[in-house]
């Protein structure tokens, strides 16, 4: 039995063409206009050969002089006309370029984002040098060529009817040479495009790898690899010489085509003379073919071969490299990006407003038995988890440093790809191309840029009304941050926002977009537990679903489940239920105390600042005393840097709020907490933990 046969991919000049016509179709007015003013350089090619042949055989070579020149100033004239539409046709030509270079970028920044999900370790490389490098090469090429073909184009037919206006026996002698060049040419294309396309692979090899070794040259040395990466530098470089002189190569094959083209018919004609003129050729006519071959035909043929040859390869295989590139998102507004607000708007991937609970049959996200880690050899951190969302439901996620909370944030936001397992959302398998529409997930380190306050809020939500922006705004208490701003559209300069401030414009702006899911990994952690709570409730009260990260154990207490992980061992439910069942849960409920004041110095407590300004109740600056800090000065349980006595500390240094030795030796000192008002009861953490 015969193994089936594959399908042949087809040839890059197929595949760019395939994605050129829709291109070219979508600007055919462009196209036509290109061509009006293009037809004033048909006039003046055609008037330029005609107008000498009748200035000598009905001018001065019949004893008419006036004639002669009133002939030879209609050539003149017709130059004018052809400059205009040199204007008229670059006044045109952005209106062609432009959007190639557009679609271009687009499709590379495509690949980038869609590679990161989907291989997080792999280079972007590539994609950069296609934003950067390529882009622009294809614009530059494919401006030249446009230039070129249209001169060719219409220069070539002013120069055909010429010859046919003055003797159909010129073309005889012209036309063989022409079509014998012009195949040769084009017999160059594909292995010159060939050669091309793996000069850049080269180039990109050597360009990629020189990045490394920058990278990497205080490892290298250190592990003696000089010499190996010296070899290896080198073979790159070897591999890039030898496909730049097998370019050369073919290259010379198209000087031979180029000379077929412009030297051969005027030497034909020349020879041919005698026998035209004795077949009654006029003198005028044969003076006329040599003016359209050495005018017009020869330098066009040669721009048109010197444009393809230099660039348009180059060009073929640029555009060859963005072909397998996810077609790039559209610019009406459905970018790829979540639509909607709370009240509903839009539709999400499965079909219904996203204003209306999914349908129960379908969980929001859905964990089965997964296994993650980072590294083949590398520990799980998470093993065999298997977890279900439900549309609308609150889940929180506590557990000390290093457990696999944003591990997991990651994974069910379709960030990271489980090595064993499946992510469904919304009963489907996680794709990349969902992941704007079905979720948003918010880090620690909020993303604001610059711009207006209503840019920022609406960038994931561009059709969003005022009203919406208000109930945002409203909901999550950006009010004092619109105040001091002014207006909506006032510009926003990430650098003068606090941090409190800046994750408060990203939780309204996914607030804002309300995706079926929801993620918030430690996403209010600079703000204070009012401004958090008020936070929370508000994303509570959409119908998505949310995950919290919790960065307090209050949070814990709002959701509906909680899940509480420790490495490997996972625990869910209620906090009642955990109380019972999770002696982690009862340790961390235990460390905390839910009615310590924020501050014991009399200041004010505005949940925006985070500056450690005197009215900054999560000041973290090492000054405030308040008990879920984390920045290294306070006494807060669920600290996690470096100067925290909290024991879910993340450094390995911490032993606990009371313990009375930490691990370094130095004393903890039993009545710390108790001092500096922390709210930390002195019951030492477990030793597991």
């Amino acid at each position: 039995m015969k193994a089936p046969r594959t399908a042949r991919r087809p040839g890059p000049l197929t595949r760019v063409t395939r994605d050129a016509r829709p291109f070219l179709r979508a600007r055919t007015g462009t196209v036509l206009r290109l061509g009006g003013w293009s037809l004033l350089e048909f006039v003046q090619t055609f008037l330029g050969g005609y107008g000498v042949a009748r200035a000598l055989d009905h001018g001065f070579l019949a004893g008419r002089p006036l004639t002669g020149l009133l002939w030879l100033a209609v050539a003149a004239v017709a130059v004018l006309p052809a400059q205009l539409a040199t204007r008229g046709v670059f006044g045109r030509l952005a209106d062609l370029v432009e959007p190639l270079r557009d679609g271009l970028v687009r499709r590379a920044v495509s690949r980038a984002l869609v590679g990161a999900l989907e291989h997080p370790t792999g280079t972007t490389a590539r994609s950069l040098s296609q934003v950067t490098h390529q882009s622009e090469i294809a614009r530059d090429g494919w401006a030249g060529l446009v230039l070129t073909l249209r001169s060719f184009v219409f220069t070539v037919a002013g120069a055909v009817a010429g010859l046919l206006a003055l003797e159909p026996r010129l073309l005889l002698l012209v036309l063989p040479p022409l079509v014998l060049g012009a195949g040769l040419f084009l017999a160059t294309l594909v292995p010159m495009a060939a050669r091309q396309r793996d000069y850049l692979t080269a180039d990109e090899a050597y360009a990629a790898h020189a990045g490394r070794t920058a990278a990497d040259l205080r490892d290298i040395a250190a592990a003696g690899a000089a010499a190996r990466t010296v070899t290896e530098s080198g073979e790159l470089a070897d591999a890039q010489v030898r496909e730049a002189s097998s370019l050369a190569r073919w290259s010379g094959v198209r000087v031979v085509a180029l000379a077929v083209c412009g030297r051969f018919p005027p030497l034909l004609l020349l020879l041919g003379a005698p026998w035209l003129l004795r077949d009654g050729l006029t003198p005028g006519a044969l003076v006329g073919a040599l003016t359209y071959l050495t005018q017009a035909l020869a330098p066009a043929v040669q721009a048109l071969m010197t444009m393809l040859s230099t660039v348009g390869g180059r060009l073929l295989v640029v555009l060859d490299r963005f072909t397998d590139a996810p077609p790039p998102p559209a610019e009406d507004g459905d970018d790829g990006r979540a639509h909607g607000h709370g009240q509903g708007h839009s539709r999400g991937l499965d079909g219904h407003d996203r204003g209306a609970p999914t349908p129960r049959r379908a969980p929001v996200a859905e964990l089965d038995t997964v296994t993650f880690a980072y590294g083949p050899a590398a520990r799980p951190v998470l093993d065999r988890l298997s977890l279900t969302v439900a549309p609308g439901e609150h889940l929180a996620v506590v557990g000390p440093s290093g457990s696999g909370k944003s591990t997991l944030a990651a994974v069910l936001a379709g960030v990271e790809t489980p090595g064993a397992g499946s992510v469904r959302w919304l009963g489907r398998p996680v794709r990349a191309a969902d992941a704007t529409s079905v979720r948003v997930l918010l880090p620690q380190h909020a993303y604001v840029f610059t711009g207006s306050l209503r840019d920022n809020l609406r960038y994931l939500c561009p059709d969003a009304t005022d009203r919406e922006l208000a109930a945002t705004v409203d909901a999550l208490g950006l009010d004092p941050l619109l105040t001091r701003l002014g207006s909506l559209d006032a510009p926003v300069e990430p650098d003068r926002l606090s941090q409190g401030e800046r994750q408060l414009v990203a939780l309204g702006r996914a607030h804002l977009a309300a995706p079926p899911l929801i993620v918030l990994d430690e996403a209010t952690s600079r703000l204070d537990p009012a401004a958090e709570t008020r936070a929370e409730e508000a994303f509570a009260a959409l119908p998505s679903a949310l995950v919290v990260v919790a960065h307090r154990l209050s949070s814990a207490h709002r959701a509906d489940r909680i899940l509480v992980m420790d490495g490997p061992h996972t625990r869910c439910g209620t906090s009642a239920e955990l109380l019972r069942t999770s002696a982690l849960y009862r340790d961390l409920a235990g460390l905390w105390e839910p009615d310590q004041p924020l501050r014991d110095d009399g200041g004010s407590n505005d949940p925006l600042r985070d500056d450690g300004g005197p009215n900054g109740s999560p000041g973290d600056d090492g000054g405030s005393n308040d008990p879920l800090r984390d920045d290294g000065a306070s006494n807060g349980v669920l600290g996690n840097d470096d100067g925290s006595n909290g024991f879910l500390r993340d450094d390995g240094r911490s032993n606990g709020p009371a313990g009375p030795v930490r691990e370094n030796g130095r004393s903890n000192g039993s009545s710390n907490a108790a001092s500096r008002g922390g709210g930390v009861k002195s019951t030492p953490p477990p030793s597991p933990v």
